[in-house]
């Protein structure tokens, strides 16, 4: 009689990889990137899955060409999956949670509002996960990832640096207050980084090409500092439309300001632990469905 129900509770235990790939395909939207994080293949993902909709009697994810979204089941489902994944994992360490760490750069024009809730959706994700996280500006980041310093860097693509993951392309514009416009003055009052900050150097090209006056009104040491000049209406300053404040438009028609080229954002990683990748997974898709609903 012990051995029969031994036999039974073990034919109807979960499969831990198929959970696993469970979560990842619910948390990437993707089961192409959950492959990716799992070194599998879309189908090897679909199968496992399959598998743990037909041990629990139910389906947990709605897949279409274009989307993947969880089930009612599939939402109820994953808090238990995480908390069951979690216990695994510290099992298999020895009872203690596992120390990973992972070190990644933001460039401070390419992070915008969404960088909080990314991170929250992180260490959602994988709370074990220790983030050693830097702001800066997209040249030096990418030169401490080059050099091995950071596990990986969300930049602005710039020069001849080698492609990483596309997250979002920005339109840049020049921001400020609606009042600025009452004020403006020749020359032009900008609000920028100082340098090498790269959309300054973009933004310095276009005016001069342009032949327009400009002054360096305010040099700030980061993003927060130049949203708080320019929606005071102190002054104008080049940024993504993403991570504009509140309040402030683009005036660049209204005061014939030359057109800026637009921003590519871009991730590069190089860990190969499988739980960092599969956080970086999750980043990159928290990041572009921020960036879509602004």
């Amino acid at each position: 009689m012990i051995s029969m129900i031994t036999m039974q509770n073990r034919s109807s235990a979960l499969d831990i990889d198929a959970v696993r790939a469970f979560a990842l395909v619910a948390e990437l939207q993707s089961f192409t990137r959950a492959g990716q994080s799992l070194g599998e293949t879309q189908s090897a993902v679909s199968l496992k899955l399959k598998r743990l909709e037909n041990r629990l009697g139910t389906r947990l994810i709605e897949r279409t060409p274009r989307s993947v979204a969880l089930t009612d089941n599939g939402r109820s489902f994953l808090h238990n999956a995480r908390e069951l994944l979690a216990a695994h994992d510290r099992a298999l360490s020895g009872g203690a949670a596992p120390q990973r760490r992972l070190s990644i750069g933001f460039s401070d024009h390419a992070a915008g509002p969404e960088l909080a809730p990314i991170l929250a959706r992180i260490s959602e994700f994988d709370p074990d996960l220790q983030l050693d996280v830097r702001i800066g500006f997209s040249s030096a980041l990418q030169d401490d990832f080059d050099r091995g310093k950071l596990d990986a860097v969300v930049v602005r693509e710039e020069g001849r640096r080698r492609r990483g993951e596309r997250l979002v392309e920005d339109e840049l514009g020049w921001f400020a207050s609606p009042s600025f416009l009452t004020r403006a003055t020749r020359p032009l009052r900008l609000a920028m980084l100082a340098a090498p900050c790269g959309i300054r150097a973009d933004a310095i090209r276009a005016l001069q090409k342009k032949k327009r006056e400009w002054t360096e009104a305010f040099t700030g040491g980061g993003v927060t500092a130049i949203a708080a000049v320019i929606t005071v209406g102190l002054a104008v300053a080049p940024l993504a439309r993403r991570i504009a404040p509140p309040g402030t438009i683009d005036l660049g028609p209204a005061l014939d300001l030359p057109p800026l080229r637009k921003s590519v954002v871009v991730l590069h990683s190089r860990t190969s632990d499988p739980h960092a990748n599969a956080s970086l997974h999750a980043l990159a898709s928290a990041f572009r469905r921020a960036a879509a609903k602004t």
